[in-house]
């Protein structure tokens, strides 16, 4: 792209497209809370497929680092996982791309945008390991603390506490 179009977001100015995250209807929103998996694997699989006969985790007793592990087979392989909940303030969306309509090409160059639709939501996700037991120090956990510093580094400082932030004079 040689960004002779109008700049108007997307990374390098060029517009990207959108995401819709609200329900087509009311009635539309799937809640998918206690069924979204984060398996260590890839699936070269894009339809429908019965995965409840196959894939049917399980509480166990186990409790590591402080989470309740649970434990499933997926092709013979023994995994443990934790449900980790999303953060306050925060959901998960399942997305699904919608094709430009027509006679909406003239907006975007081909290629340049992506539109979006939110298929459903969901307030945790079950990751799981399979050669280590889970823990806080895990990738997916981890990540969930950045959300803590995006909230602080996005909270409005009120006059009083910018009063209150002492100056260190420079040497």
């Amino acid at each position: 792209m040689d960004g002779e179009g109008a700049s108007s977001g997307g990374i390098d100015g060029m517009v990207k497209g959108k995401i819709a995250l609200g329900p087509r209807e009311a009635s539309a929103s799937v809640d998918l809370t206690d069924r979204v998996h984060l398996l260590p694997c890839v699936i070269k699989h894009d339809g429908a497929c019965p995965v409840s006969q196959y894939f049917k985790p399980r509480k166990s007793d186990m409790v590591a680092d402080g989470l309740t592990v649970e434990e499933a087979f997926f092709r013979g392989r023994k995994l443990h996982g934790v449900t980790v909940p999303i953060p306050n303030g925060y959901r998960g969306y399942v997305l699904e791309k919608k094709k430009i309509k027509e006679g909406r090409c003239s907006e975007v160059a081909e290629g340049e945008a992506n539109n979006w639709a939110s298929r459903a939501e969901f307030q945790n996700i079950t990751y799981w390991n399979h050669d280590i037991l889970p823990s806080k120090h895990d990738p997916i956990v981890r990540s969930f603390h950045w959300f803590a510093v995006s909230d602080a580094l996005n909270k409005p400082i009120s006059e009083e506490e910018l009063a209150s932030v002492s100056t260190v004079p420079d040497r």
